[in-house]
């Protein structure tokens, strides 16, 4: 048994040493297909994570004129709060609203002074039960609109409906580009282990005369092609550390409201994304070597 893990391994190595430039352009077109499946998962959860952010903490907020009544108040109240569709209802009066004004517009003076107690509008914070459904939480808020003394509803519904199309956008055509990629350093293998076994084909012919099996010959060119992809799987899996890394980083140092700080992915994620990759990586080298050992046997 020994002896013939002896054999396997000095056969792939030697196998691996004549087509050295073959070798290096399946690893690399392994790893940059690889690369892009990984970011493609990443990129997807980045967009989860937002919008869990958006959908997770909506608020719609209903603007009430300066001039509203009390009645005309308690019937804008009472409308949200009877919705089947509202949570929870918390009234902003007039001093309220101006000390929001001073916290949101503290560094804009100009601002601040068209918002003073006799023009800023009071509002309602409204919190939807159903949060995924911005189809009808905008219908709802056109109904809002009509109450009386409403002067505006605010709702990121466009904001959550943007980035769920922009989620569909990527997300199949990057998983598109990276299978294409994978295909590609498939063939790459493919093409390696067929040069590799017509480079070899009088030393096969003599190994199947005096009794080879076909698995026997068949072993350390599967292994050859089980390496290419496992090596460009590594240098994937690297450069997406790399990259979730930086990227990271660099989302820290933008300012506190940028919005984009939900787009990080940390924890156990991106490991498990390099345990797919490992894997994919392995398994496609593994199957473009098979195949092809199989399909040239007889050289």
């Amino acid at each position: 048994m020994l002896s013939r893990l002896r054999y396997t391994f000095r056969e792939m190595w030697a196998s691996l040493s004549r087509n050295t430039t073959l070798t290096v352009a399946a690893v690399i077109t392994s790893a940059v297909s690889l690369l892009l499946f990984g970011l493609t998962l990443l990129l997807q959860r980045g967009f989860d994570n937002q919008l869990d952010q958006w959908s997770g903490g909506v608020e719609m907020i209903v603007y009430v004129t300066n001039d509203a009544t009390a009645d005309q108040i308690k019937l804008v109240q009472d409308s949200l709060e009877q919705s089947s569709l509202v949570d929870k209802v918390e009234y902003c009066d007039i001093p309220c609203s101006v000390d929001n004004a001073k916290r949101l517009f503290g560094g804009d003076t100009a601002t601040l002074s068209q918002l003073g107690p006799d023009k800023i509008p009071s509002f309602f914070k409204v919190v939807p039960r159903d949060t995924q459904n911005t189809d009808v939480l905008n219908q709802f808020a056109t109904t809002v609109k009509g109450l009386p003394k409403v002067q505006n509803v605010a709702f990121p519904g466009q904001q959550i409906d943007t980035l769920r199309a922009l989620r569909r956008f990527f997300g199949p055509r990057t998983a598109i580009m990276s299978f294409a990629l994978l295909a590609a350093a498939a063939l790459l293998i493919w093409n390696t282990i067929r040069t590799a076994m017509f480079a070899r084909r009088r030393e096969i012919e003599v190994m199947k005369l005096v009794g080879a099996t076909n698995w026997f010959i068949r072993l350390p060119f599967m292994l050859e092609g089980l390496l290419q992809g496992l090596a460009g799987g590594i240098l994937a899996s690297g450069f997406l550390l790399f990259l979730n890394d930086d990227w990271t980083g660099s989302v820290r140092e933008l300012p506190g409201d940028s919005g984009l700080q939900a787009f990080v992915v940390l924890g156990s994620y991106p490991w498990t994304i390099v345990l797919y990759m490992l894997l994919l990586g392995a398994t496609v080298g593994a199957v473009g070597s098979g195949v092809a050992a199989s399909r040239f046997l007889d050289v």
